[in-house]
């Protein structure tokens, strides 16, 4: 994950991608383990029990099916079902020392997973409506299975790092060239 929460970052669009995988790589990840990603993205600072933290693995299981398609239609449908569901209350918030930013506010009382889907649905529509397609996915490697947002402005992204990519063009090299990663003395 970028480390750069500059003005032109999709910090919010990061943090789906990272709860995401964290989610995906631990399918029962607790709350403090939610609560330092959310503190870790800047989020509320909410104070999680282990409900809180079911709920908002079931909540990052709806937001992966968004981040599995590439069907534009299909990814509004979703936005726009969890728009409906959960009414983002947009509004300008600018955190210490970042620029100012779109932030979506949850009715009072709402849960944290209500929270999540209503700023994320926010966020993802606002990046598919910008970007004209769905600027996200998983990662392309073969050992990879990442999800990452597509900040480029020209081609769209395949890996969900450099690691990553350079890792599948080596291969692709050595493939070529009839090099048997597996052979000592290979480096790999």
């Amino acid at each position: 994950m970028p480390e750069d929460f500059g003005a032109d970052n999709p910090r919010g669009l990061y943090f789906i991608a990272d709860l995401a995988n964290t989610v995906q790589g631990d399918p029962e990840v607790g709350a403090p383990a939610l609560q330092a990603l959310l503190a870790h993205h800047g989020g509320p600072p909410f104070t999680l029990s282990g409900d809180d933290a079911r709920q908002l693995r079931v909540a990052a299981a709806r937001l992966i099916r968004i981040l599995e398609t590439d069907d534009e239609d299909r990814a509004a449908e979703a936005i726009n079902g969890l728009l409906d569901e959960y009414p983002a209350q947009p509004c300008l918030v600018r955190l210490p020392g970042r620029p100012w930013s779109m932030h979506a506010k949850a009715p009072r009382g709402a849960d944290p997973a209500h929270w999540l889907l209503a700023t994320c649905a926010l966020a993802l529509g606002l990046w598919l409506g910008e970007r004209g397609r769905c600027a996200w996915g998983r990662c392309a490697a073969p050992d990879c299975d990442h999800f990452f947002i597509d900040t480029g402005r020209r081609t769209p992204q395949r890996y969900c790092t450099p690691r990553c990519a350079t890792r599948v063009r080596v291969a692709a090299y050595r493939g070529r060239r009839g090099i048997d990663e597996t052979e000592p003395g290979s480096v790999y």
